[in-house]
């Protein structure tokens, strides 16, 4: 089978692939070279405190003459119109202003509405998102995302998911078994996440859950997992960027926890990246369309199990644990795909007219031999 990837155009990469093959690319992010100028937005989330993400964005965007700024959804209004008018107004602080190349998308799970419908408009106005905005819906509801991974037959841990309090821990007993793993519906950072030993475990955080929240807000949906017993306090982190996966690492739990975060004091190694991590890696970009991501496998006897996928990454631990530059490679890229998401937009436009052109031609007559 050959995957035409969007992610690089045919004259960058050839995909070969099948259930039994690797897949095969060429470095493609080292041929390319920033256009100087490139306007790119970053778009942020006030809600997260990834300040070091945000300042070596800033940094490597410099370096490459790259006209760059961080932008929050409530800074905008999105216009659109009828026939007639002018569809790509966007405001932001109360002015018109011209479109970016390019948007990288840093919100993760942690987008609002407001976020999603601006990377909607941005779209729909040809402007290329990175991640684009229905690959970050899909990976921020941890359910839907392993919905969409079992039916790409992607090998996940036995997922369910709950309604408290009607959920019983007889059913969480019958079809995932303890111990078991409970996460919030949407979370990062390994916040929202408890590990449940025993039934009267899953019955009293249910409880506890159920008191602090308006009654009015019940059920509440939370996601259950089967326990992958076999990679306790321990992880990996796949960084894939445009395609590629660019390094690992595996991230161990010093504090006896079995969360292995690096964010709540994990310790960062880096990993090496055999054909089976790569290619499960690459599978699940691929599934959840995602140009852009942090993938988190968990060790298994028989391989690796997908934990989940990231829009918005972290990159701290892994550029200390692997000494590659994460925010260069992903600004590359994002320059890379402005550059040919314009060059396609204005092929499409001279089709468009040259289309529009010969519909204006006359009709030839055969009466008149012509």
């Amino acid at each position: 089978m050959v995957w035409t990837s969007a992610l690089f155009p045919s004259t960058f990469i050839v995909l070969l692939a099948a259930s039994s093959t690797s897949v095969f690319f060429c470095n493609a992010l080292s041929l390319i070279v920033p256009q100087r100028n490139t306007k790119v937005w970053m778009l942020g989330n006030r809600n997260t405190s990834m300040e070091y993400e945000r300042d070596r964005f800033a940094e490597e965007a410099n370096k490459k003459s790259i006209d760059f700024s961080v932008v929050h959804s409530n800074e905008f209004h999105s216009v659109v119109s009828g026939p007639g008018g002018d569809r790509s107004t966007i405001v932001y602080n109360n002015d018109i202003v011209s479109l970016p190349d390019a948007v990288l998308a840093r919100t993760g799970s942690g987008t609002g509405s407001a976020s999603i419908n601006l990377l909607r408009q941005l779209e729909s106005l040809d402007v290329p998102t990175l991640p684009n905005s229905a690959s970050i819906q899909a990976s921020m509801n941890k359910m839907y995302a392993n919905q969409i991974l079992s039916q790409a037959n992607i090998p996940i841990p036995k997922t369910m998911l709950a309604h408290l309090p009607e959920t019983s821990s007889e059913l969480v007993q019958r079809i995932i078994g303890f111990p078991c793993v409970l996460k919030v519906v949407s979370g990062s950072l390994g916040k929202g996440v408890h590990l449940c030993h025993t039934p009267k475990d899953f019955e009293d955080l249910s409880e506890m859950m159920c008191s602090v929240v308006n009654r009015s807000s019940l059920p509440i949906d939370i996601v259950v997992q089967e326990f992958v017993d076999f990679s306790a306090g321990r992880d990996i982190r796949v960084m894939v960027i445009g395609g590629r996966v660019v390094g690992a690492m595996q991230r161990t739990a010093i504090d006896g926890d079995f969360k292995a975060n690096v964010s709540r004091g994990g310790e960062a190694t880096a990993f090496p990246v055999d054909q089976d991590l790569e290619q499960l890696s690459l599978d699940v970009a691929k599934t959840l369309d995602m140009d852009i991501a942090g993938i988190d496998l968990l060790f298994h006897p028989d391989g690796y199990k997908v934990c989940e996928a990231n829009s918005a990454p972290g990159f701290k631990g892994f550029e200390e644990a692997l000494q590659v530059n994460v925010p260069s490679m992903m600004l590359d890229f994002v320059s890379f795909r402005a550059k040919a998401d314009a060059g396609r937009a204005s092929r499409v436009k001279r089709n468009k007219n040259r289309n529009i052109a010969w519909s204006k031609r006359p009709i030839r007559s055969q009466k008149h031999g012509y």
